[in-house]
C-alpha cells in the first residue's frame, strides 16, 4: 500500500467483485485502494462457471481472450449405474453464437484462475491489491469515510469519498455498517475439494448415486488445470475429514470403486448452504457488492457472475458522481442490482432442489443474458415503445460495417468507459457532440452500414430513433427525433467523466 491517505474509493475485499470494481475505477482514472485481509490470493476452485453475460463484461474489461484461453467448455455429465455402466447426458442444450449473442455458452475456469487474470489486468492499469490488510473500523460524515486499516506496517487511517465492501458472506463492512442480512439456512451442507487423482478420464463430469440425496458425489475435471473438483453432500453436523485419506474413503464408499486414487488435495472446504440478501446495498457512503450483499447455494453457477456484474454496475456510477454527477445516480445501484440478486437466490435454490433429485440440466435462465433494468430510474422511452428492445434491456451485439468498408461490431463500439448513442435514419448533427459520448448513425451520410440487417433485427428501430447505450452495456434511453429534449434532459446530469 502506498502512503497516500486520501483516495476516492476504498475497496475492502480482493475477490472477483473487488477486482472488477478496481479495474473499472482504474480505467476511469479514479483513485482507490484495494485491500484484502488474507495474506495471499485465494487458491481454490469455488465458483468455476463464467456465464455468457459475464463473458461480455470481460470483453469490455479487456480480459475475455485470456479467460477463454485459460479455461474451457463444460464436459458432458456421465451418470454411473450400480452395475458399473453409465449414460451420457447434456448439461445444457448447445446453442450456436448469433449476431446478437456472440457468446452463448458458459466457460469453465476455476475462480482462482479467473482472479489471477483479473489481477494481471489490474496491474497493467497500475494499481495492485494490498494483501494482509484488515479493516479495523470506520466513521463517515457528509464529506467522506475515515477508515482504519491494520497492515504489516501497523495501523493506518485512510480518508475516502466512498467505502465498498466486497469482503464476502461474512462481510466486516456490512456488519460495521449495521446492514441486516436476512435469509435462511437451507438445511444442506456441501463439500467441495480440488484434488489430483487417477482412475477417471477428463472428458466427462463423473456423477455417482444421483438419486440418493445424501450420498451423491460428482467429480469434475477442472478446465485449465490438472485437478478434479469433488462435490458432495455431507452430514449437517460433525467434522468432515478433508485429508487425502478422508476424501479417498468417501470416494471409494460413494462410487463403489477401488480404482479411483486421490493423490493430493490442493484445497477443500465443507460449508453450510444459505440464502441471504442484504436488506440494503447502501448506508450513506458505504456500499456492498458481491457475496457481501448476497449469499446462496452454488448450483447454477450464478454467484461469481452476479458479483462481477454488481461491481460493473457500481463502478461507472461511482466514477460519474465523483466527477460531479448527482448523488441520486448511486441510488440506482441498489434499485437495479438487488432485484437481480433476489431472483438469483430463488433460481439457485430451485436448482439445488433439482440437483437433489439427480437433475443437473440447466436452461437459458442461468446465462444471464435476459437480465435487465426495465423499472430503473435510468430507463427512458420517449415515446413509449410497444414492441422490441426496451430501455433497461441488455444492448445486443450486431456485426456492422463502417462507412469506409471495414467490418466491426457494436460491442467494439461500446467497449470503453463512454456512453454510446446510435441514431437510425437521423440527422447526425441533431445531437451535439460532448465528452464521454460516442455518436454513430445509420442511414444517409451515416458512419455505419447495416447491410446484413442485424442491427435492425436486434434493435427494432423506427426511422428517427436514437438509442442510448450506457457504459455497462444496457440501454439507457430510446427516444425519437421529435423528443430530443428528453434525451438532452437525460444526458445532462449523468454524462460526467464516465
Amino acid at each position: 500500500m502506498t502512503n497516500d491517505t486520501r483516495v476516492d474509493v476504498l475497496i475492502c475485499g480482493a475477490g472477483a467483485s473487488g477486482l472488477t470494481l478496481a479495474i473499472e475505477l482504474a480505467r476511469r482514472g479514479v483513485s482507490f485502494r484495494l485491500v484484502e485481509q488474507k495474506e495471499t490470493p485465494f487458491h481454490g476452485s469455488r465458483g468455476k462457471g463464467l456465464q455468457p453475460r459475464t463473458l461480455e463484461v470481460f470483453e469490455d474489461l479487456g480480459i475475455l481472450e485470456r479467460i477463454v484461453a485459460a479455461g474451457g467448455p463444460y464436459p458432458s455429465p456421465r451418470s454411473y449405474r450400480d452395475d458399473g455402466g453409465y449414460t451420457e447426458s447434456v448439461l445444457m442444450e448447445h446453442v450456436d453464437p448469433t449476431p446478437a449473442e456472440p457468446y452463448p455458452a458458459a466457460v469453465m475456469l476455476p475462480q482462482y484462475l479467473t482472479e489471477r487474470v483479473m489481477r494481471e489486468r489490474l496491474a497493467e492499469l497500475g494499481p495492485r491489491p494490498a494483501f494482509g490488510h484488515t479493516l479495523v473500523g470506520f466513521e463517515q460524515d457528509a464529506d467522506g469515510v475515515s477508515v482504519r486499516i491494520a497492515g504489516p506496517q501497523g495501523e493506518q487511517t485512510l480518508h475516502a469519498h466512498y467505502l465498498v465492501g466486497t469482503d464476502g458472506g461474512r462481510s466486516t463492512v456490512r456488519q460495521m455498517a449495521g446492514i441486516d442480512f436476512p435469509g435462511k439456512t437451507l438445511g444442506a451442507r456441501g463439500l467441495v475439494a480440488d484434488v489430483v487423482l487417477t482412475g477417471l478420464d477428463r472428458d466427462a463430469w463423473h456423477r455417482f448415486r444421483e438419486n440418493d440425496p445424501q450420498r451423491q458425489i460428482a467429480i469434475c475435471p477442472l478446465a485449465g488445470t490438472d485437478v478434479f473438483q469433488i462435490q458432495a453432500p455431507v452430514p449437517l453436523e460433525g467434522d468432515i475429514d478433508l485429508s487425502v485419506e478422508g476424501l479417498a474413503a468417501m470416494v471409494a464408499e460413494r462410487t463403489g470403486r477401488d480404482d479411483i486414487r486421490i493423490v493430493s488435495v490442493a484445497w477443500a472446504s465443507a460449508f453450510h448452504m444459505h440464502a441471504r440478501l442484504a436488506d440494503r446495498y447502501r448506508a450513506g457512503r458505504v456500499f456492498l457488492a458481491g457475496d457481501a450483499a448476497h449469499t446462496h447455494p452454488p448450483t447454477g453457477g450464478q454467484g461469481l457472475n452476479t458479483s462481477v456484474q454488481d461491481a460493473y454496475n457500481l463502478g461507472w456510477k461511482l466514477s460519474a458522481v465523483i466527477a460531479g454527477a448527482p448523488d441520486a445516480l448511486l441510488d440506482s445501484y441498489e434499485q437495479e442490482r438487488r432485484p437481480i440478486a433476489a431472483d438469483m437466490l430463488g433460481l439457485s435454490t430451485q436448482l439445488l432442489d433439482s440437483l437433489k433429485r439427480g437433475d443437473l440440466r440447466r436452461g437459458r435462465e442461468v446465462r444471464q443474458l435476459d437480465l435487465g433494468y426495465p423499472r430503473s430510474a435510468l430507463a427512458l422511452e420517449s415515446p413509449k415503445r410497444a414492441r422490441g428492445l426496451a430501455a433497461g434491456d441488455r444492448a445486443p451485439d450486431a456485426p456492422v460495417r463502417g462507412a469506409a468498408g471495414m467490418p466491426t461490431r457494436l460491442f467494439q463500439l461500446f467497449k470503453g468507459t463512454h456512453w454510446t448513442l446510435l441514431g437510425y435514419e437521423v440527422e447526425r448533427d441533431a445531437v451535439p457532440p460532448r465528452e464521454g459520448l460516442h455518436i454513430h448513425t445509420f442511414g444517409a451520410r451515416g458512419d455505419l452500414i447495416d447491410d446484413g440487417g442485424h442491427f435492425v433485427d436486434a434493435y427494432t428501430p423506427s426511422p428517427g430513433s436514437w438509442i442510448l447505450v450506457r457504459p455497462d452495456g444496457y440501454v439507457g434511453a430510446i427516444v425519437s427525433t421529435s423528443h430530443l429534449d428528453a434525451l438532452e434532459e437525460y444526458l445532462r446530469p449523468r454524462l460526467m467523466n464516465v
